[in-house]
């Protein structure tokens, strides 16, 4: 079997200039494409959402839209958990809570449903990126309104020129590479 390290080396390119110049977008879509290296990743993932003795810790995994959600459903299958999309507003039917974010080049709202999470439920956030951190930081409010903990964010990659860590200093976070 190959290392994480070399799976997320041959799964993970970059894209120059997209989606605008002087952003070097990180494509996943080949890791997605490889069944091995993708079943290996989600389950060094997963292993956010278990104990020191593999026993799953949350009863929810978050994924954010988009590529969030492709990471989180098969985190949440593995833990016997449930899923819960964070979208983009107006992207979900029922009563939602809202949170708004400054991004590098202004502003988006993320929502959830009101009911999502149970009082008290343990969560686990997956995310394919962490930059600024305002994406995450909006997440975390929204889980925190619904009354739910959270017991950690873990991301695919994190961008380590950018502040996101740092914003995100009082939470727990976990990278699976930092670039």
């Amino acid at each position: 079997m190959r290392s994480l390290e070399q799976v997320l080396k041959d799964g993970i390119r970059d894209i120059p200039d997209y989606p605008q110049p002087g952003v070097v977008f990180k494509d996943i879509t080949p890791l997605l494409a490889d069944h091995g290296g993708f079943a290996q990743v989600v389950e060094v993932l997963a292993d956010s959402g278990r104990d020191d003795d593999g026993r799953p810790v949350v009863d929810k995994v978050v994924g954010i839209e988009a590529r969030g959600f492709i990471l989180a459903a098969p985190v949440a299958l593995s833990l016997g958990a449930g899923f819960v999309p964070v979208r983009k507003k107006g992207k979900l039917p029922a009563a939602t809570y809202e949170e708004s974010y400054a991004l590098e080049y202004g502003e988006a709202t993320i929502e959830v449903h009101q009911d999502a999470f149970t009082p008290g439920e343990r969560v686990l956030v997956i995310d394919d990126v962490l930059a600024t951190g305002g994406t995450v930081e909006a997440c975390l409010r929204l889980i925190r309104r619904c009354g739910a903990e959270v017991v950690s964010t873990t991301v695919l990659i994190e961008l380590s020129f950018l502040p996101g860590r740092e914003r995100l200093s009082e939470e727990q976070v976990t990278a699976l590479v930092t670039v």
